[in-house]
């Protein structure tokens, strides 16, 4: 819920002509939680370890760096959503799990 409500969610595009185009996010929620998540997925990209492995394994499957950024704000919202429903602390290290 929290995830469409920010709009991060995917939209498909299925009918007529457009039926091989890419999905994107759906943009239909909230522009300012979309907003206020890109700078910091981007901050969390560039310095946190873990943050920085789940977008390089994006990356890696073919996705493209826009995506991945999406991606990691909708793992961000999720922490989020976490956080203030078991009142913790965050913990990078369940962001993603580094290959050994």
């Amino acid at each position: 819920q929290w995830v469409k409500a920010a709009g991060l969610d995917p939209r498909h595009f299925k009918s007529g002509t457009s039926v091989d185009k890419r999905a994107c996010i759906s943009k239909a929620g909230n522009c300012h939680i979309r907003r206020a998540l890109y700078l910091p997925a981007l901050s969390a990209k560039k310095h946190d370890p873990y943050v920085k492995g789940f977008f390089e394994h994006l990356i890696c499957n073919g996705k493209t760096p826009l995506q991945g950024v999406c991606a990691v704000m909708r793992k961000l919202l999720h922490a989020i959503h976490g956080m203030l429903t078991h009142d913790q602390p965050f913990d990078n290290q369940r962001f993603y799990a580094l290959p050994a």
